[in-house]
């Protein structure tokens, strides 16, 4: 993998969605896996840019991060009724800051397939492999 890619994906898991992501750096895997969120949703090539919103989380550790942060996400989506198309994170120990930006919700244009509830420890996990590359998991409620 190259230093600046990244790939996400879903797995079944019962009735809720598991996802996962590969990248070459911590943020690129946090960033994925805000992709892969998006996606349980929507199609995030269809969200356009247009508002901007500041998240930031911390916690003891890598697994703990990425849960707290995919349910900023969940929550920012809920209230605000947005969906996301681009996020940009930057990691500093178990600090992360994050600007991600989006639109409303348009039920017509994202056709919305379900809601996500929330992130769980369900096979949470993120971790550096031997190449370097991070992966994580984890399994979203819908």
């Amino acid at each position: 993998m190259s230093s600046t890619k990244s790939q996400w994906w879903h797995t079944e898991h019962d009735a809720d969605i598991g996802l996962r992501a590969v990248a070459s750096s911590r943020e690129l895997l946090f960033a994925a896996m805000g992709q892969a969120l998006t996606a349980v949703v929507t199609n995030p090539a269809t969200v356009a840019n247009e508002q901007k919103v500041r998240i930031a989380c911390e916690a003891p550790d890598d697994a703990m991060l990425l849960v707290d942060w995919l349910n900023a996400l969940i929550y920012e989506m809920a209230t605000r009724r947005l969906v996301f198309g681009s996020w940009t994170v930057e990691l500093s120990g178990t600090k992360l800051d994050a600007v991600v930006t989006g639109e409303k919700l348009d039920r017509e244009k994202h056709e919305p397939v379900v809601e996500v509830k929330g992130a769980t420890l369900t096979e949470l996990a993120v971790a550096q492999d031997d190449l370097g590359d991070w992966h994580g998991q984890c399994v979203v409620d819908v």
